[in-house]
């Protein structure tokens, strides 16, 4: 139904207008339903959950659950939350100067019910609009109860020559002011036991006790909580009744593949257009990028309970962009492309994101940084050239026998970090073996592309041990490994 707001100021206006009140669960399932009839996305720029999170989160919906979020930092857990405003009515009638947005048709505060009583039919109204009716609170150990249902407030007593016997004194806390709104409380672990037990009332009978005031307050809230699963055991953990009134329990996970990963991290970061202009972005880099993190996340260097967060890649990009766009500015050039060697520049992206077991202190967080980028330029290098065997017999021929004797005949390359755009390509086709090897068995890249490719399979020939990578202060130098070890000796 259609109203007209603006004709619509006073109780009598709202009730000849024919509206509805209900409750916000049942706002959310019946603006799902609707958009599930139309085969139309509830939770949109959110990728990978299709046929996963985002099912059992509907279903959850429909059956007008409070919903628990459990998974890993940098799983979209707030995000899936806050989409959830999309779900509610554009606009909701509130009694004009309420503090917990009394419904002016179901009214249950004080101040409310007064007002109505007094007033009657032009009891004026206003208007809510649904961005307006998501709160959200991070679970901290310094949270009160004060905080989040309330607290007696003497300097209102004081105002209003009230007794503290007085029902008007209290000062209703983030809960009872989200009334007929989605709260989310991340974190859930973090809080205090005791004030998880003080939110067992409000979930299930929708009662709340502030200073010895019993209060019937049927609070309409639809409340979504996220934990980590690691919180149960490292700083707390959701107490047993409490978990017993949630009603589902969903599940999120990281992207299954590197294609879900990029649409992520191409949709959130935070780029100038400046960047995207001048800097072209091979397909190779960006799966090379999403590559680091999936490497992350089966290290043995990290620890995996605590996850490497989405947002690793998106710094990362945003890094390795910025990487580029530096080297253009410094050569005074109007354009240029990424490189591999430009992802040095996104270990300081990286080093913030993991957390190291014992053996990844031992390596350091940068050494475990860049051991991930030559783990996922190695997985990547083998999608486009064929796989090296770990053993090979004195007399078998392979595809790169010709490129690793140009370095064993030669005194090695250096690929410096500022080179122009000339001077890199042009150090680059001065390897004949290389050209041809990537032309043999990658005919179709582009020209474009085509110099990210040569550093990939120099970078691929490190990591099987065919070649040896040295970083210096200008750049990388590449040699036969033969000779690397004796300069060594």
């Amino acid at each position: 139904m259609k109203l007209n707001l603006k004709k619509i100021a006073t109780l009598d206006q709202l009730k000849k207008s024919g509206y509805e009140s209900k409750s916000i669960k049942d706002e959310l399932r019946g603006n799902l339903r609707e958009k599930i009839k139309k085969g139309e996305d509830s939770f949109i720029g959110v990728w990978g959950y299709e046929n996963s999170v985002i099912p059992e989160l509907e279903q959850a919906i429909l059956s007008r659950h409070n919903i628990n979020l459990l998974g890993l930092r940098g799983q979209a857990k707030t995000r899936l939350a806050r989409l959830m405003v999309n779900l509610l009515d554009e606009w909701i009638p509130v009694v004009e100067g309420s503090e917990i947005n009394d419904d002016p048709l179901k009214p249950m505060s004080r101040y409310a019910l007064e007002r109505i009583e007094k007033m009657g039919g032009k009891t004026p109204i206003t208007w809510l609009h649904r961005d307006e009716r998501f709160y959200e609170k991070l679970a901290t150990p310094d949270v009160t109860v004060a905080d989040l249902i309330g607290d007696v407030d003497p300097i209102k007593a004081a105002n209003l020559k009230l007794s503290y016997a007085d029902d008007r004194v209290i000062h209703f806390g983030m809960i009872p002011r989200a009334n007929r709104c989605i709260f989310v409380i991340n974190e859930l672990p973090d809080l205090q036991a005791r004030i998880q037990v003080a939110l067992f009332n409000i979930l299930e009978e929708g009662d709340i006790q502030i200073r010895g005031f019993k209060l019937r307050l049927p609070l309409d809230i639809q409340f979504v909580f996220t934990a980590n699963p690691e919180d149960y055991t490292n700083r707390g953990s959701i107490v047993t009744p409490l978990k017993d009134r949630i009603g589902s329990q969903i599940l999120t996970h990281y992207p299954a593949d590197i294609e879900t990963a990029r649409k992520i991290t191409e949709q959130e970061s935070n780029l100038d257009s400046r960047q995207t202009d001048v800097v072209y972005v091979p397909d190779m880099a960006k799966d090379l990028l999403e590559q680091i993190s999936f490497e992350a996340r089966n290290s043995e260097y990290i620890d995996a309970k605590s996850g490497v967060s989405a947002r690793a890649s998106i710094t990362a990009f945003e890094n390795l962009l910025s990487t580029a766009e530096r080297r253009a500015l410094i050569n005074g050039a109007d354009n240029t492309s990424v490189r591999l060697s430009d992802f040095v520049g996104v270990v300081p992206a990286i080093t913030g994101k993991v957390e190291l077991v014992y053996e990844g202190e031992q390596e350091g967080v940068d050494g475990v940084a860049l051991i991930l980028i030559e783990d996922a330029a190695k997985t990547l290098f083998l999608n486009y050239f064929p796989k090296i065997n770990k053993l090979e017999r004195k007399e078998e021929q392979t595809p790169y026998d010709e490129l690793i004797n140009w370095f064993f005949e030669g005194e090695g390359f250096q690929l410096i970090d500022d080179y122009t755009d000339a001077e890199y390509k042009r150090a680059l086709d001065g390897i004949p073996a290389l050209n041809e090897l990537t032309k043999e068995y990658q005919p179709d890249v582009s020209k474009k592309d085509s110099y990210f490719l040569k550093e990939l399979v120099l970078w691929g020939l490190v990591a099987h041990k065919k070649l040896s990578k040295k970083r210096f202060k200008e750049g990388y130098q590449f040699k036969d490994l033969y000779g690397s070890f004796i300069d060594g000796l």
